[in-house]
């Protein structure tokens, strides 16, 4: 709303935004990121979901409407924002002390993650810069709300600080540039639901940067999983201003953490004859991939056991569709809507021996994963979607005739609204029988893949480091 607001303002129409009290601060943080601290907001005190009628009526009419009438007549169109006081230069040392100080430095400026960091030191930030090609000034590009550059030197910097290798430099840069598609839509990363980014990582960067796919993927251990996710989470936090301290921008309501990045098991995919998540992407078998999208919810560990394909699919859609179910209704809402599906080399090896593709266990999920239309709407509406209708996103064509075939409020309706929305990767320990879905957050975060580019001795560096 904010960003429309200001749309209009920049138009020379005046505006005055509606804003709850949970997400005031949150719109300070916006407002200032456009250019527009002063841009008028009217203040709604509470939560509106759990008001009654008669106190919703009352504070419209007591609260509201006097804010809007002198929001929109009393002030002047909003003026931009006053230049911002000079940042120091790259090369400007900012603060020094001991290992100890600096992590409290970082700490009390609230740019770390909480745990301790590694100072990026000139000589560090140098190291990290002899693993890319690419200019320490080049804009990989623009981080909403906060709106700061991503450039290759802040990109290193915040590598460092994370606990990175310089060598998976060529990495971070891909992840950046997923995360900074305006597609991405990173400007919503602190939104309620309180969506994680999960990073996938796909060619044979996987084993020259040491990457796990094998048993405890998603586990902290493994530097190279642990601390590119860590650097994912830093950038979100200090280049693009999601940061839950009063006065900062992430509203996830509760939220969740990964601290790992997903690598796929290639060499598992081609043992049994599929191609990888990249190739799915669009990119070619072997190409070093990087895709990047929202998680909102994880499902149960899913065991199966069996040598018949189709015994493995009815206990995922029961489990793992019963999970996604609830948000379905949101991605039904906004027209997009991509849940992934991790699973373990023996349950995919099961289903290629039975001659399945990826593309039959998704239309298997499409067709056997269904929920009430009643549900549906109950469920849109308590997220906050008070007007959503399964016979509206219909006419508008926002989803296709199969959500409303009649009004019977009983009907089943897919809970998937796409079987190619569906991401299926392989990874996991080999010798187990487990699985995951993970369900993402409609338009928000959508899979966004980016090929990882390597400097020019790239395998000159990486036999250098390895010797």
């Amino acid at each position: 709303m904010l960003r429309a607001s200001a749309a209009v303002e920049r138009a020379g129409y005046p505006t005055v935004s509606i804003v709850s009290t949970g997400f005031l601060k949150q719109a300070e943080v916006v407002a200032r990121g456009l250019g527009l601290p002063d841009l008028p907001i009217a203040h709604y005190p509470g939560v509106p979901m759990t008001d009654s009628v008669e106190q919703l009526q009352s504070k419209v009419e007591h609260e509201l409407i006097p804010q809007l009438v002198k929001g929109i007549t009393a002030h002047d169109v909003a003026r931009l924002t006053p230049a911002a006081p000079p940042e120091p230069a790259p090369r400007d040392i900012v603060f020094r002390g001991t290992l100890d100080e600096v992590g409290e430095h970082f700490y009390s400026n609230q740019w770390s993650d909480g745990l301790p960091i590694i100072p990026p030191t000139l000589d560090r930030i140098e190291r990290f810069l002899g693993y890319t090609d690419r200019a320490a000034d080049e804009v990989i590009g623009i981080c909403p709300p906060d709106n700061r550059e991503a450039t290759v030197w802040n990109i290193a910097v915040t590598g460092v600080i994370a606990g990175c290798r310089p060598e998976y430099m060529p990495l971070l840069i891909a992840v950046v540039e997923a995360v900074t598609d305006p597609e991405y839509r990173m400007q919503d990363a602190g939104s309620t639901p309180g969506w994680e980014s999960l990073i996938v990582v796909n060619g044979p960067i996987v084993k020259d940067l040491d990457f796990n796919c094998g048993a405890s993927v998603m586990r902290v251990g493994r530097q190279a999983n642990t601390s590119v996710g860590r650097f994912l989470r830093l950038l979100l936090r200090n280049m693009a201003g999601f940061r839950f301290a009063p006065g900062a921008g992430d509203k996830g309501s509760i939220g969740q953490s990964f601290l790992v990045a997903l690598a796929e098991d290639e060499d598992s995919v081609r043992q049994i004859g599929w191609q990888p998540f990249s190739a799915d992407r669009g990119f070619k078998a072997g190409d070093n991939i990087v895709t990047v999208q929202s998680v909102v919810g994880i499902s149960p560990p899913v065991y199966t056991g069996s040598e018949k394909a189709v015994e493995h699919a009815r206990i995922l859609a029961e489990v793992i569709g019963g999970s996604c179910a609830y948000w379905s209704p949101v991605g039904i809402a906004y027209g997009k809507w991509h849940p992934l599906l991790l699973l373990g080399p023996s349950i995919a090896k099961v289903f290629a021996q039975e001659g399945w593709s990826k593309d039959d266990l998704r239309k298997y999920l499409y067709d056997n994963v269904k929920m009430r239309a009643h549900d549906a709407e109950r469920y849109a509406y308590y997220v906050g979607l008070t007007d959503f209708s399964l016979a509206d996103k219909v006419k508008q064509g926002i989803v296709p005739p199969v959500y409303h075939e009649s009004d019977d409020p009983e009907r089943l309706i897919p809970v998937f609204q796409k079987p190619e929305w569906i991401g299926i990767v392989v990874a996991g320990d080999p010798g187990r029988n487990q699985s995951k879905g993970y369900c993402s957050n409609h338009v928000q975060g959508p899979p966004v893949s980016k090929p990882v580019r390597l400097p020019g001795n790239w395998q000159q560096l990486i036999a250098k480091k390895q010797s």
